[in-house]
């Protein structure tokens, strides 16, 4: 009888080690596709309101845990496998534990790989906006990614659509991060956007933050890091400005009630910090706070020009010297969140 026992207990010793065994497997990406009935743009009529997309799925991912996804929005002349290499995405994912969505623009909705944040469908909240929050919902329900922990990253015009994500969009999105981006709604036109891209916003930021608020059923906060070279020729600082201005007031913090005006130099921070690291560009970070928690982060980046700051140099729009942008990311998000 006790040969028997032993011979049981050895037997499933081996059947619970196969069935719960726990192999870590690798991280890697996979392709995907959403549409939205209200994604047609009118810049480009005859493209299908569907963009595809690539998910990161980090190393160790089960579905048993529901993770955080962080949405990453390319820039002008780049694809999601491009932004992922400058960005370390794959690298900072598998530390974080996130799903990543990269969402790809189609090359004849614009013929320069750009977001058409400019667009007033798209600056509304529908347009390539809306079939990035299709994307979103896809990828919450195929990977059971963390409702309330979504967050939108984006460079240049990645960052223009991250900003829109983050006013329209505010039930989708835990926050926002916009790195040599643009305010929602910053051109009043198509025809103006290269200008409002070298002198800043033509348009009223401001009261878009206030219908952007207006319609919210709640009053939920959308934390905003905006990362901004002070050297950009592209896009200008004053762009950064505008962003944080814009999320002041729709996060009805006190210094956003002055509004935007062109040229205009940041508000009065409740803090503000200067921080370097040997053989790293130098940064000043000013924020604002409500309740106890921070609501917008901007971080000027000395010496940065139009490039992703601590990039890597195997890619266009790169500047190695600078902070790991997504680490400083990263410290936002957690902070946001105490």
């Amino acid at each position: 009888m006790k040969r028997f026992w032993l011979r049981i207990t050895a037997l499933w010793k081996r059947l619970r080690a196969r069935l719960f065994r726990r192999e870590v497997v690798a991280g890697r990406f996979e392709a995907g596709r959403a549409a939205s009935r209200s994604g047609l743009v009118t810049t480009a009529p005859l493209v299908p309101p569907a963009r595809d997309y690539l998910v990161y799925v980090p190393r160790g991912y089960s579905r048993w845990r529901r993770a955080p996804l962080v949405v990453m929005c390319h820039g002008c002349r780049q694809t999601p496998e491009a932004f992922a290499d400058l960005a370390g995405i794959a690298a900072h994912a598998d530390r974080e534990g996130c799903l990543v969505l990269l969402p790809r623009q189609a090359e004849a909705a614009n013929r320069y790989g750009c977001w058409n944040w400019f667009e007033s469908g798209t600056a509304n909240g529908s347009g390539e906006a809306a079939i990035v929050a299709a994307q979103i919902v896809d990828v919450r329900r195929r990977y059971r990614a963390r409702r309330e922990r979504v967050w939108v990253v984006g460079l240049s015009a990645g960052g223009a659509l991250a900003a829109v994500m983050g006013l329209r969009h505010p039930r989708l999105v835990r926050g926002v991060v916009t790195h040599s981006g643009l305010a929602c709604g910053a051109a009043s036109n198509v025809a103006t956007a290269l200008a409002v891209m070298a002198h800043g916003p033509d348009n009223d930021v401001a009261r878009v933050a206030d219908g952007a608020r207006a319609a919210q059923r709640d009053a939920s906060v959308v934390p905003l890091l905006v990362i901004q070279g002070d050297r950009d020729d592209v896009v200008a600082p004053v762009n950064g400005v505008a962003l944080a201005i814009q999320y002041l007031r729709f996060n009805d913090h006190p210094a956003g009630t002055t509004g935007y005006r062109p040229a205009a130099a940041l508000p009065a921070s409740d803090a503000s910090a200067h921080e370097s690291a040997p053989d790293r560009h130098p940064i000043r970070v000013d924020e604002w706070t409500r309740a106890g928690r921070v609501v917008v982060r901007h971080v000027t980046v000395q010496g940065l020009g139009h490039a992703w700051s601590g990039g890597s140099d195997r890619q266009p729009f790169a500047d190695p010297r600078g902070p790991d942008a997504l680490a400083l990311f990263a410290r936002f998000a957690a902070e946001a969140a105490a």
